[in-house]
């Protein structure tokens, strides 16, 4: 059990993602990797952290990782939207092992410094081109039960689409309309972006088949999650220790307007 006394620049943390319910082992060692280098990422800024990791489909994961971790802490949710889950059922489910002393932090997806790399992502992969000619499909998970994941991976798009002048940056999905299977009027020269945090099997199975049947000729950039960049943007975020909305997703007014 770790010291509980610790100041807040030096608490544990504790990075969760759901994880491959089908394949649950894999899922957990790439997370655990990517503890480790944000970790490495924490120190490097000048904060002594203990990170650890845990996928919600391995069972016993979460309170074990607690256990080795201490009282106190925050939970980065290696999610890629806020919603239902990451504001109550985590909370419920810290608080019904006991860890009611940890914070949840604001999801990976909607950190507006991964908005910042996703922008330098698309400027290098279209390094030498007309930017005002660049058409970007950002590919994400969606869905039917809420509007969060549409809203930042919208706010997403508008955000490149800002930054570097495109000619078209579209949204498609693979769990609700637009569908990624059903897009259309994309030249060669596009770039497919997967909004997704790991590459499970939305991104190694469904994106593809959904790229194939829409006859997507294009680019398809390696998930955002997966970035050498990412163990930064995540040490930054657990610095700012920006908490997870308390109601509705901060990206919302960005996406109606």
């Amino acid at each position: 059990m770790r010291e509980k006394n610790l100041p807040d620049e030096h608490l544990p943390v504790l990075i969760v993602a759901h994880g491959q319910p089908s394949d649950p082992v894999p899922a957990g060692q790439d997370l655990a990797r990517l503890a480790v280098a944000v970790e490495g990422a924490c120190h490097g800024q000048g904060r002594a952290r203990a990170v650890g990791s845990a996928t919600l489909a391995e069972e016993g994961a979460l309170a074990a990782a607690l256990e080795g971790l201490g009282p106190r802490g925050v939970v980065f949710p290696m999610f890629m939207a806020g919603g239902w889950f990451t504001r109550i059922a985590l909370t419920s489910k810290l608080q019904a092992l006991g860890a009611a002393g940890w914070t949840v932090l604001e999801p990976f997806g909607c950190d507006g410094q991964l908005h910042a790399l996703a922008s330098d992502i698309v400027a290098q992969a279209f390094a030498g081109q007309d930017l005002a000619r660049g058409e970007v499909l950002i590919a994400a998970h969606g869905s039917f039960k809420s509007s969060a994941p549409s809203d930042v991976a919208i706010a997403l798009a508008r955000r490149i689409k800002a930054d570097l002048g495109l000619a078209r940056v579209d949204v498609a999905f693979i769990d609700q309309t637009p569908r990624l299977a059903e897009v259309s009027g994309f030249g060669a020269q596009a770039l497919c972006l997967p909004f997704f945090a790991a590459k499970g099997g939305h991104v190694t199975e469904d994106l593809p088949r959904a790229l194939g049947t829409a006859g997507f000729g294009g680019q398809v950039l390696p998930p955002i999650g997966l970035h050498p960049a990412v163990p930064e943007v995540i040490a930054k975020a657990v610095a700012r220790a920006q908490p997870v909305c308390a109601e509705t997703c901060r990206h919302s007014a960005a996406s109606s307007r």
